[in-house]
This record gives C-alpha cells, sequence and structure tokens, in this order.
C-alpha cells in the first residue's frame, strides 16, 4: 500500500502549516460578519460536520493508512460511540463533555475484542468480516429487548448543550469549538503515538507482517490494540455527532455511512494526516451540493431531466481518483516535489 509521506509526523516541531491551519480554523466563527444573516449556524454546523467526520477517518486512517488493515465497518463504531453519549446523557443525565472519554473506552474495548477473530483474517476477508459488522450493528440497535434504551427505531433525542454565559458564542459556535478542540487533541495524539516505537511498529507491520514479525515485533498485540485505537477515535467522533445533531437512531449508521469515511480517506490520501480533514471537508461539502449542483446543470445546459447528485458525487471521485490516485494531499506533495526537484535543477 502506497502511502503518503506526511510532514505533521515527520517533523519534530509542531509545524508552521499545522499550526496556521488550526488558527484559521479557529478563527472561522469569526466569519460572522462576512456571512448573510440567518445563515451562519447553517455553516457552523456543516464546520461540526467536517471536523466530526475527520475525526472519524482519523481513526480509519489510523488502521488502514497506518496499519495496513482494511475496515468497512468502522460506522459501526460510530454507532456506538453515538449511544453510548445519547444514553449517558438520556438516562443518566451525564454532562455532555464526561461521556466523550466513556465513549472512547466502550468503542476501544469493542474493537479490541473485534480484533482477535480479526488477526486469522487478511485483505478482503477482514474487509467481509467489518463489513457484516456495518450490517449488524443498526440491526441490533432495534432489537426490542435493548428498545428502552437505544429508543428502537425511532431512535432517541437529545438536548444540545447551551454555551456557557461568559463565552459570548452562540450554540452552534460553541459546538463547533468543541468538536475542533478534540479534533486537535485526536490528531496530536496520533502524531505522537505515529511518531514513537508503537507507530514504527505499526508501519512495519502494514508494510510487511512476516518481516515485522522476524524483527520481533508482536504482530496480534499491535493489531488488536490499533484496531482498538481506531474504533476509539471513531467512537468519539459518533459521541460528537450525537451531542451536535441531538438525535440518534439506528438508520443514520447504515454502510453508506461506512463507504463514506472511506471514500473521505482514499480522496484525502491515505496515510496522511492532513488528509483527513480534507477527507471530512469533502465528504460534508459534496453530500450538501450535489443536488445544487444538479439544479444548476440542468438550468445551465437546458436538460429536461433531473441529473441525480449520487451521480455528479460518482463523477466527482472518478476524476479525483483519475488526475490524483494518491489522494488530494499526495497531488499536493507531488507538486510540491516537482518544483522543488527544477529549483534544484
Amino acid at each position: 500500500m502506497a502511502a503518503v509521506t506526511n510532514s505533521w509526523v515527520n517533523k519534530r516541531g509542531p509545524g508552521g502549516i499545522a499550526i496556521a491551519f488550526w488558527i484559521l480554523l479557529a478563527l472561522l466563527p469569526f466569519g460572522e460578519r462576512f456571512v448573510a444573516e440567518g445563515s451562519f449556524d447553517y455553516y457552523m454546523f456543516m464546520g461540526q460536520a467536517m471536523l466530526i467526520n475527520a475525526i472519524a477517518i482519523l481513526g480509519l486512517n489510523l488502521l488502514i493508512g497506518f496499519n495496513g488493515q482494511i475496515s468497512l465497518g468502522h460506522s459501526a463504531f460510530f454507532a456506538v460511540g453515538a449511544y453510548t453519549a445519547a444514553i449517558l446523557m438520556n438516562f443518566a443525565g451525564w454532562p455532555y463533555w464526561a461521556t466523550l472519554p466513556v465513549a472512547a473506552v466502550v468503542c476501544f474495548v469493542a474493537g479490541f475484542l473485534f480484533g482477535f477473530p480479526a488477526l486469522k483474517l487478511e485483505g478482503h476477508y477482514l474487509a467481509l468480516a467489518t463489513f457484516t459488522l456495518a450490517i449488524a450493528v443498526p440491526q441490533l440497535l432495534k432489537y426490542k429487548p435493548i428498545g428502552k434504551w437505544t429508543g428502537g427505531v425511532g431512535g432517541l433525542l437529545l438536548d444540545k448543550p447551551d454555551a456557557p454565559g461568559w463565552s459570548g458564542l452562540g450554540q452552534d459556535q460553541f459546538l463547533y469549538y468543541v468538536c475542533l478542540l478534540i479534533a486537535i487533541l485526536a490528531f496530536w495524539a496520533v502524531r505522537n503515538v505515529l511518531r514513537g516505537r508503537g507507530g514504527s511498529a505499526m508501519m512495519a507491520i502494514r508494510d510487511h507482517v512476516m518481516a515485522a514479525g522476524t524483527m520481533g515485533i508482536d504482530t496480534a498485540r499491535y493489531k488488536t490494540v490499533t484496531f482498538g485505537l481506531s474504533a476509539a477515535i471513531t467512537g468519539v467522533a459518533g459521541a460528537l455527532s450525537a451531542i451536535t445533531v441531538a438525535f440518534v437512531a439506528p438508520d443514520s449508521f447504515t454502510l453508506q455511512l461506512a463507504v463514506s469515511f472511506l471514500v473521505g480517506l482514499v480522496v484525502g490520501g491515505i496515510a496522511s494526516l492532513p488528509g483527513c480533514l480534507i477527507g471530512g471537508a469533502f465528504i460534508v461539502l459534496i453530500q450538501n451540493s450535489s443536488q445544487s449542483i444538479s439544479d444548476w446543470m440542468k438550468a445551465t445546459f437546458s436538460i429536461s431531466y433531473d441529473v441525480p447528485a449520487w451521480a455528479i458525487y460518482g463523477v466527482l471521485l472518478i476524476a479525483l481518483m483519475y488526475f490524483m490516485p494518491r489522494g488530494i494531499m499526495g497531488g499536493v506533495e507531488a507538486v510540491t516535489q516537482r518544483i522543488v526537484n527544477r529549483r534544484g535543477t
């Protein structure tokens, strides 16, 4: 599996570009004066969704990009994290922030336990096993004996947390900052893991399992722990989704969600931390603008029929993969390398 060289991982310091990028994201809520009145909360909600998707893709990237295991079932861990937060908030009266570490622990245990039988599976066999997980979990959430906790088919309604009075922020602005803070912590933690001995072992397993084993790396332990960490990060993203959307239902965590995470990972760039943010933005922007593009094409080119939004989504994805087979970050780094090489000659 070809990996994108990741400057956020390889540099000793945090990296000036990375710091500038996070500062830019932190300043976005102050752009209210430049947006039409009444629409700013919508943009803040989209910003929350982008960050949540980026965190979920980060968890998937840790597993696929840096450890070489394939998963089509991370929507299941996203759902477990979301329901953990929802149940604790609804039935135990927990504050939203306290549910996040619990969701991480619950999903880590679930991922770790699932990782044990997955040890004997490789490639498409592992993908098929995780595929069944993505299909089974939404159905289990509808199971009547646990319906009083999960809300059954109807799901659970939650109360959105209000912004503290001293902050002077609106509700959506405040939740955006909560998502941003968790995203920064998640990316910082993953970066530190990858720069350490454990990260080197993960990537050695990805590159060649047998060679890693002969070097004394406990491949079974690293694979299961990586699966657990990946699930924990995705579970935190699910908990944030429940908190910001204020609603959870089994049909919100379909196989389509798992595929969206995988699409975001491939589009952003496998084994690239900045690519996770690009992938999260891609998922939200394309899904929210496909219909608008369809309407524009119909009006501009006098088309007598509706162009399906998902057809536009697919065409854009195919075009991206054709021109940037290593994802957007891979394309950016290839162009940067060409410029550097030309200056050197």
